[in-house]
C-alpha cells in the first residue's frame, strides 16, 4: 500500500467521528521519517480517544501495522504511527497551544473537514 492509500484510509476514519479541522501535510521533501502528518482535533476526551480508536481500527483491518500509539489514555494528544503516515489527534484545547501546523508551513497543507462554530 502506497503512502497515498494510507492517507485516505487515516483521514476517512477521523472524518467518519466527525474530527474537527482535519489537514494533512506533506512531509515528503521536509522528512525522511514519514511522508505525511495528518492533524485533527475532537471536542472532548472522549471524541479524541473514538478518534483514534478508529484510526487504529481502519488501519488493522487494512492489514496495517500501527508502529505505536501514545497518548491514548490522557486523550489530549493521541499520537498514531502508521510509518507513512503519523496521525496527530488533539483535544481542542491542546491543538492552538501546540501549533504544529505552524511548524511546518512551508509544507503543502490539504485541508479536509473543518470545524462548524
Amino acid at each position: 500500500m502506497n503512502s497515498n492509500q494510507l492517507l485516505n484510509i487515516a483521514v476517512e476514519a477521523t472524518e467518519n467521528k466527525k474530527a474537527e479541522d482535519i489537514i494533512s501535510i506533506n512531509m515528503k521533501e521536509i522528512s525522511d521519517m514519514t511522508d505525511y502528518f495528518v492533524v485533527c482535533h475532537g471536542n472532548n476526551e472522549r471524541q479524541v480517544q473514538s478518534i483514534a480508536k478508529a484510526v487504529k481500527d481502519s488501519a488493522q483491518e487494512a492489514e496495517i501495522e500501527v508502529k505505536r500509539m501514545e497518548g491514548y489514555n490522557e486523550a489530549r494528544w493521541v499520537l498514531i504511527d502508521l510509518a507513512d503516515v503519523v496521525v496527530h489527534i488533539f483535544h481542542k484545547d491542546e491543538r492552538d497551544y501546540y501549533n504544529v501546523e505552524k511548524l511546518y508551513r512551508d509544507a503543502p497543507i490539504e485541508t479536509y473537514r473543518q470545524a462548524v462554530y
